[in-house]
């Protein structure tokens, strides 16, 4: 028999994986019952101690809730949350029907970091707003954000932020009644230890990573953004809108 060489996913990742997927693509719905362990097992041809490791990953991820001698039921499926011309938080989660809300972790004043200072514009180690938050819809964690906003331009930003929460209200507060991404920067990456803490994750699980600078109508950037988003609990779509 030939040597396949050692397997590189653990067959429990590869079978919550698969499920994650079933459950994206509308395959098992909001409420639905999974099938059993033994079912799971007969699909994936493993035993059933390994079915019920990858279900307690998609427990751990917020997408299934188990109840003792009644089985694994979906918890909710991956919200799509649209990245275009216009992205608004608020928006975007009460449009897929999910209430959002925002939790406020750190506002600071600071010197721009060498990246921030150019997105916006800026020579680096000019002062700046950074505001450190994360993001929950229907109650459960999705993302983690950081926003950079040139202090100049809005001064007591951080006592703004931290009364409204929303950038769309603080911005709007300065004036800035609309604002457009201008560029958007997409990539995967592995949640550290803080991050998986903040969003309920295991270390090391997938999230998307997006960079983008906001501009005014006047294509002056107001705002440069960082988001970790939850792989598991976010779908991001590209649109112009």
């Amino acid at each position: 028999m030939a040597d396949r060489g050692p397997r590189k996913t653990p067959l429990w990742q590869a079978i919550s994986t698969a499920l994650k997927a079933d459950i994206s693509d509308g395959r098992y719905r909001e409420g639905e019952k999974l099938p059993t362990e033994s079912e799971l097992a007969e699909r994936f041809g493993v035993n059933r101690h390994t079915v019920r490791h990858a279900l307690a990953d998609l427990v751990a991820g917020g997408l299934v809730r188990t109840r003792r001698g009644a089985g694994a039921f979906v918890m909710a499926r991956p919200t799509d949350y649209p990245i275009g011309r216009r992205v608004r938080f608020h928006q975007n989660l009460l449009a897929a029907g999910r209430m959002p809300d925002k939790k406020v972790l750190l506002v600071e004043h600071r010197p721009a970091p060498a990246l921030a200072a150019e997105k916006l514009g800026m020579a680096a180690g000019e002062p700046v707003w950074i505001y450190h938050g994360l993001s929950l819809s229907d109650g459960q964690p999705v993302a983690l954000f950081q926003s950079y906003f040139p202090a100049w331009r809005f001064p007591e930003m951080g006592a703004v932020l931290t009364r409204v929460t929303s950038v769309t209200k603080a911005l709007a507060h300065y004036g800035v009644e609309d604002y457009v991404r201008e560029t958007t920067r997409l990539s995967a990456r592995a949640a550290d230890a803080t991050q998986a803490l903040h969003l309920g994750l295991s270390e090391g699980a997938p999230l998307l990573f997006s960079e983008g600078v906001n501009v005014d109508g006047e294509g002056r950037p107001v705002e440069f953004g960082q988001t970790w988003f939850a792989g598991d609990r976010i779908t991001l779509t590209l649109g112009e809108g």
